[in-house]
């Protein structure tokens, strides 16, 4: 690694100042699971001068609930999400989404601020620069996606277009159904956006002065059911091949609402807004759930290696809703 300034820290406004100082060669820093991995690996062709840790701010990692639903800071660990009462109880979907993330040791310093703005795993993208020289595709700044006519297994069967990189984060999933928002600190003030309109094809709509200071869910309907459904090679510790997070309200055996988010399968995480339309007004009965598991890959357009995503997918959503309709 090459060497940088390091800052503690002690108010959000200390590290925006700090921020706007190093005027984009600054990183924040929570659990650094993500982005120690990221500078030693020399990934990226600029390097930051200066790391600023924002663990040690005060107040940022607590969960509560108020009239408006939950506030979860986010420097809250995972390990913290996965085994709150009161996620447990009202937001189960983004416990087990919590509780499906790498290993106990990384859900131990894993914050889910840095859940939601890790970068992609991309193998082309995560190249290490020692390894012959960092690879250049788009979402550096300039070249093609390699993924396209390369080994694209797990890449994107739905969103791709420049970058067919996936969404790694499990948690934006769950709080993609949840219909939760992303609270944001600059310098222009705050600022509050969805969480499914906080990604893009590229990234994140998080800028170089700005940090993640808090997520806010709204209270789930009244009788609803919530499951979190993940797909991998490795069960303890793989990022998603596929995954869903459904949310549905049922009312005298038909279902009034219905919430279906993707994950694994496209750039950012995706609502299955086909699925939702199929599910509500019926009864999700198996006929139910096939039809919205067709549904929710019907715009789905396979590479050349990733094409059974779509039939993964399928199975998961069916039983999601099984689950919970």
């Amino acid at each position: 690694m090459k060497t940088f300034e390091h800052f503690n820290a002690r108010s959000v406004e200390e590290a925006l100042s700090l921020l706007k100082e190093h005027a984009g060669r600054a990183c924040l820093m929570a659990g650094g699971t993500d982005l120690l991995g990221k500078l030693k690996d020399r990934i990226l062709e600029t390097y930051p001068d200066a790391l600023i840790n924002i663990k040690t701010i005060p107040g940022l990692g607590a969960i509560r609930e108020d009239v408006e639903g939950l506030r979860i800071g986010a420097l809250t660990k995972l390990a913290e999400i996965e085994r709150s009462p009161l996620i447990e109880e009202k937001y189960p979907a983004l416990a087990q989404a919590a509780g499906s993330v790498a290993s106990p040791e990384i859900r131990t310093m894993g914050t889910i601020g840095g859940n939601l703005c890790q970068d992609v795993r991309c193998w082309y993208y995560r190249y290490p620069h020692h390894m012959g020289g960092r690879i250049l595709c788009l979402r550096k700044g300039s070249g093609p996606c390699h993924a396209v006519k390369g080994d694209n297994r797990y890449h994107a069967i739905m969103g791709g277009k420049a970058c067919f990189a996936v969404c790694p984060s499990d948690t934006a999933v769950a709080l993609s159904a949840l219909k939760a928002e992303v609270r944001i600190a600059g310098p222009g003030g705050p600022r509050a956006v969805p969480v499914q309109d906080f990604f893009t094809p590229l990234g994140h709509r998080l800028n170089p002065d700005e940090l993640v200071e808090e997520i806010r869910i709204p209270d789930p309907p009244h009788g609803c059911r919530q499951t979190f459904l993940k797909f991998t090679l490795r069960k303890p510790m793989d990022f998603a091949v596929g995954s869903v997070a459904s949310v549905t309200t049922v009312r005298d055996g038909i279902c009034v609402d219905a919430s279906i988010a993707l994950g694994g399968v496209a750039p950012t995480p995706l609502r299955a807004e086909e699925a939702e339309r199929v599910v509500k007004g019926k009864p999700v009965d198996p006929e139910t759930a096939e039809e919205a598991a067709r549904a929710s890959v019907s715009n789905a357009k396979a590479l050349s290696g990733n094409a059974y995503k779509i039939e993964i997918v399928k199975a998961l959503v069916r039983r999601a809703l099984l689950l919970t309709g």
